[in-house]
């Protein structure tokens, strides 16, 4: 049996999505796979009597532990929404002691691979595993790192949605008072900017199977030849096959996105699936285009029989 630790952190409006990803996640291991399951979350909640534990009692071959942060980050900089706890991860070296390297996951993913091979992987000095944003094919990334963040873009500008964290070596070089320091500035990137500013060159470059976002998705179908220059053809189709799907634009449990369909797949998969609730939703997506004035229904028509059919 291999034991995977893996950590998330999320306020108590993300409970719903966060049961919809531990799902995907257990529903993706193999069988000699056992999910050490640590969730951050700041003090003025208890999780412990949510919706969460269903995901045990579902799934033998997992735990969570529940660790409550208190007043670490309060106060520091919080845009488009996203809370406080983004930060939590800086500290999981820390929080966590218990193991020397950790996954950390956002929870607006769905998992469609066990994740065994990124935890087992040899990270060695480097700070962290992560997935390029693309910087190489996207100049507005390359003039952010060079003029905004004053790092150099050729060592990238990773995400921070899914890490592979070396806490051991964050912890022999104390990163986290630096991390600290940072997090007192107003970044727009919140806790991606501090790490690719503290950790900028220490990064170990993963598949981007490891965190597809809707960005890295376009990229892939609309400049393929460079996704494959990069990481090759047997990767990209992986990546698109079987990689973590990152939902960091719009929301699939909110509105109609990319891979909206895989998100509800776990959905119903999940031990919290409520089929008024499912119906529910679809109904309203419904009225709200039965709704739209007419021009608007023109253009979406245009647009699929136009621009869909290139």
């Amino acid at each position: 049996m291999h034991t995977v630790p893996i950590l998330f952190t999320f306020d108590d409006k993300l409970i719903m999505p966060a049961c919809v990803c531990l799902t995907s996640l257990m529903e993706s291991a193999s069988a000699d796979t056992f999910y050490d399951i640590f969730i951050l979350h700041a003090d003025k909640y208890d999780f412990k009597d949510s919706d969460l534990m269903k995901i045990p009692a579902a799934y033998p071959n997992c735990k969570i532990t529940f660790r409550a942060v208190s007043g670490q980050f309060m106060g520091a900089y919080e845009i488009r929404g996203i809370p406080e706890t983004c930060y939590y991860r800086l500290l999981s070296p820390e929080l966590i002691p218990e193991y020397d390297k950790l996954l950390y996951s956002d929870v607006d993913v769905i998992v469609r691979d066990d994740l065994t091979k990124y935890y087992e992987m040899d990270l060695g000095d480097n700070y962290f595993g992560g997935v390029d944003t693309g910087s190489r094919l996207r100049e507005w990334i390359q003039n952010y790192c060079t003029k905004t963040l004053n790092i150099d873009w050729h060592k990238g500008y990773h995400y921070s949605g899914n890490l592979v964290i070396n806490s051991k070596q964050i912890l022999k070089d104390n990163k986290i008072a630096e991390f600290k320091e940072l997090a007192k500035k107003d970044w727009f990137q919140q806790d991606m900017d501090i790490i690719n500013i503290a950790c900028t060159g220490r990064f170990k470059r993963l598949s981007p199977a490891y965190c597809m976002t809707n960005f890295l998705y376009g990229l892939m179908v609309n400049q393929r030849d460079e996704m494959v220059k990069d990481f090759g053809e047997q990767e990209v189709e992986y990546a698109l096959k079987k990689g973590i799907v990152h939902y960091n634009g719009d929301k699939p449990w909110k509105t109609w996105c990319h891979h909206y369909d895989i998100w509800w797949e776990y959905y119903r998969k999940s031990p919290i699936f409520d089929e008024k609730w499912y119906m529910d939703f679809y109904e309203s997506k419904f009225n709200e285009l039965d709704k739209l004035p007419l021009m608007k229904r023109i253009k979406i028509l245009a647009r699929y029989f136009i621009v869909g059919r290139k």
